[in-house]
């Protein structure tokens, strides 16, 4: 059984026709260790890529093709009407023009038809096909109707082609359709055309060629963040520090840092030109004063301290760059707090006071401490307003808080309608592949 779910799961993965289909098996597999009942569901043509026996081993489970398998049970109808959640992957172009049109001509378009429980497409197919006219519109189409259609990676695809088309693999198609049950409905498109810079992982400061301080930031939120985004239609640029070997995701581009100080400039630059900047990552206060060029040694030499300097609040000076005119007067500025309590006062006092000195727009705070926010896969919290609202953050996955947070920062982004475009930007907010 899921960590997050209080009840066994019924779970449709159908896998259409392509190349990709092997990556179907990790996303099974992902349902079936977590205790889910998972019934696979291919097109005749995912069969000549990954064979019928494979599927039913991963599922425990039989698998079928047509609409007249197993008649009595009526599977074409009950499959859907049954299940908590569909996840189609990989979903090929064909599959999607087939769903868009209404067709139930097989059973795994039957069940679709059938599903009112949240449905999730990964689509995978060459870069031409994915921006054709023909898929650009089926894929809005079926947005449209509340369905959630995840943007694809970029990578090597059938033979020697690369670009946007590749399936991505199973473990975020299983952390979106994870997050999708959790909300209980699809991702709204709501960041279609903005474009918005997330930090996340924590920063190194180096002491000598060996040493450095350090922090135990995982990176996990910051990337829930970047990927949530890019799935909602954000243009993401991920500025990331140190992680826990995260693979980055799915339509976004990674920047990778190791200080304070690389970190503090490449969220400036890229701050230029973003609608909002959503500091994630955990940042050193200090840094060594000096950084020794050869190991230092234990010994008569070695020192009694080590004399550190403060790094720039980046937060902090993202705000004062807005005040001055050196950044867009629009920009939606959000800091995270890891918070303790202590005898001054509870993790919410000192979040407040934060909040006063850092003048950011938003600012979601965590209690943090042995087993809590750091190093884990589930968080919690409240958004802190610049306005003196507050809202607490049910606990979930890091997606979820994710999430959440996207929701508080988008009736704050200034209406595209009528805003000036950047230099070479085009001002059609529409989704574009």
């Amino acid at each position: 059984m899921s960590p997050l779910s209080s009840q066994r799961r019924r779970i449709v993965v159908g896998v259409g026709g392509g190349i990709a289909a092997y990556k179907a098996c990790g996303v099974i597999r992902h349902f079936t260790e977590a205790g889910d009942d998972v019934r696979v569901v291919p097109t005749e043509s995912a069969l000549q890529f990954v064979g019928r026996a494979t599927f039913e081993a991963l599922s425990g489970n039989p698998v079928h093709t047509g609409v007249f398998a197993d008649v009595p049970e009526v599977p074409h109808v009950r499959l859907g009407q049954e299940a908590d959640l569909v996840v189609v992957a990989p979903a090929t172009a064909d599959l999607l023009a087939r769903v868009a049109a209404g067709r139930a001509d097989d059973l795994l378009t039957a069940t679709l038809l059938t599903a009112r429980c949240p449905v999730v497409f990964a689509p995978a197919m060459h870069t031409e096909m994915w921006e054709h006219p023909a898929t650009v519109e089926n894929v809005a189409t079926l947005r449209r109707r509340g369905v959630t259609v995840i943007e694809p990676a970029s990578g090597r695809l059938t033979g020697k082609d690369t670009g946007p088309g590749r399936l991505p693999e199973p473990d975020e198609i299983a952390a979106i359709a994870e997050l999708l049950a959790e909300r209980g409905d699809a991702l709204p498109r709501s960041l279609d055309g903005r474009r918005l810079v997330i930090s996340a992982g924590g920063t190194r400061e180096p002491l000598d060629p060996v040493r450095f301080l350090g922090n135990r930031s995982s990176g996990k939120q910051g990337y829930a963040l970047a990927r949530v985004a890019a799935q909602r239609g954000a243009e993401v640029t991920l500025i990331s520090g140190y992680t826990a070997d995260l693979a980055p995701p799915s339509a976004v581009s990674v920047v990778s840092v190791r200080t304070a100080q690389e970190m503090q400039s490449a969220v400036r630059e890229a701050a230029a030109r973003a609608d909002a900047v959503v500091m994630a990552a955990a940042v050193a206060d200090f840094r060594p004063a000096t950084v020794a060029t050869s190991k230092i040694k234990k010994g008569a030499d070695e020192p009694d301290t080590v004399p550190l300097t403060r790094n720039d609040d980046i937060l902090a000076g993202l705000v004062a760059a807005r005040a001055e005119g050196d950044l867009p007067a629009d920009l939606v500025i959000v800091g995270f707090a890891a918070e303790t309590g202590d005898e001054n006062g509870d993790v919410l006092t000192h979040a407040r006071a934060k909040l006063e000195r850092k003048k950011c727009d938003l600012l979601v705070v965590n209690a943090v401490g042995e087993g809590k926010a750091f190093e884990m896969d589930v968080n919690d919290g409240w958004i802190l307003s610049a306005d003196g609202s507050e809202t607490a953050l049910e606990h979930g996955s890091k997606a979820l808080m994710a999430s959440r947070v996207l929701d508080a920062v988008t009736p704050l982004l200034t209406p595209t309608i009528g805003r000036p475009a950047a230099d070479g930007e085009c001002t059609n907010t529409g989704s574009s592949h």
